[in-house]
């Protein structure tokens, strides 16, 4: 017979226990009793997702849930320190822990945060091994009105406040006045610096990774156009000439670089070979690009409109006769509320082959009053 403890349950060994992803045909158990002891019931799966089962040989103690994180968190985004832009790109390394249950009859001391434990250790795996990459972060939100997430605080989960007590309805977002406490626990000690970085590791990008591939042909032309662009600088103390300048940013961009940031990261991680390639200029025998403070000068200088016009002018060189055109406009977001205040942007691209033929934005226009209105 085995042991009880002083409450009549049988005790376990926690070193026995053992976190696994759920088999197919425990799937319909598994969601049962979820629906039936959990005060949440069943966890939908939203986007891609992991069912994990805690047992002890046959005996099940515990379920649980990770599934796509949440779209917006502020405590946790400015947590992680990542830009806007960065958000929806890199969300995918985040997973959300839905669902927690331990199953009744099986409330052991420690039992919890082991499980806890045991799911961190693996889910980074698992993860890549089902969906095709890892999972950097974890989150999970606690309802503070039924739990304090011990547990989670004692697997080593960091709590970071707050939320403001939305949920989301469709395409809005509905307060229901219940905050719940935001807890998030990293599976990579360099977790949040590589969440925040200006150029994502190809280790980290889900599908298939973008890629520039010119031939010698489309390059040369390239250039043919960089050496138009209005140099905005004055000609005292230039150490690097505009055809660098100019180079680096558009092919900086078209490998997928996002602002000057990620544009210097870009060309500091260049060969020797390519340096010499985009004109860097040379000094003691080697080949130097130019420093972020020096890109972020050019780059914010020079004409938009004239970048976007000699792009356009180069991308029609490779295009077919007559290519199909869509054209779309959007409201920037941020912008007033007010539709007479509103900043848009328009978007011409072939349908073809997906270029980016221009962009356009309009800008706020004063009304006129009623005196100013012709007849």
């Amino acid at each position: 017979m085995p042991d009880e403890s002083p409450s009549g349950q049988p005790i376990i060994d926690l070193g026995q226990v053992v976190v696994r992803p759920i088999l197919r045909e425990e799937k319909d158990a598994f969601t049962t009793l979820l629906a039936r002891h959990h005060y949440l019931g069943s966890a939908p799966l939203i986007g891609p997702s992991i069912q994990y089962l805690a047992c002890v040989q046959d005996r099940w103690l515990a379920l649980l849930v990770f599934a796509a994180a949440a779209l917006k968190s502020k405590p946790r985004d400015h947590w992680i320190g990542w830009p806007p832009c960065f958000h929806w790109p890199r969300l995918h390394l985040l997973a959300n822990n839905t669902r927690f249950l331990i199953l009744p009859g099986c409330s052991y001391p420690n039992l919890a945060s082991k499980v806890l434990a045991l799911c961190t250790q693996r889910i980074a795996a698992d993860w890549r091994q089902r969906h095709g990459y890892p999972v950097l972060l974890l989150e999970t939100f606690v309802d503070p009105s039924r739990f304090h997430g011990t547990c989670y605080r004692a697997a080593g989960w960091q709590e970071l406040g707050l939320t403001r007590g939305f949920r989301k309805s469709n395409t809005r977002y509905v307060q229901h006045d219940h905050p719940k406490r935001i807890l998030v626990r990293s599976l990579h000690p360099h977790a949040r610096a590589i969440l925040a970085h200006p150029m994502l590791d190809p280790t980290y990008q889900k599908g298939e990774i973008p890629q520039m591939r010119l031939n010698a042909k489309q390059t040369d032309s390239l250039f043919t156009y960089v050496v138009k662009l209005t140099d905005p600088r004055h000609m005292q103390g230039q150490r690097h000439t505009r055809r660098a300048l100019t180079a680096i940013m558009f092919c900086a961009t078209l490998c997928g670089a996002r602002g000057y940031e990620a544009i210097s990261d870009w060309a500091q991680q260049l060969s020797q070979p390519m340096r010499k390639r985009l004109g860097c200029s040379k000094r003691g025998g080697r080949y130097l690009v130019p420093s972020r403070s020096t890109l972020y000068r050019f780059i914010t200088a020079v004409d938009p409109c004239e970048v976007d016009h000699l792009l356009g002018q180069w991308l029609d060189t490779f295009g077919g006769e007559d290519p199909g055109i869509a054209i779309d406009g959007k409201t920037l977001r941020g912008t007033s509320k007010d539709p007479t205040n509103q900043t848009h942007v328009l978007s011409a691209v072939t349908h073809q082959d997906g270029r980016h033929l221009t962009q356009k934005k309009s800008t706020p226009r004063p009304m006129r009053s009623p005196a100013c209105v012709p007849c």
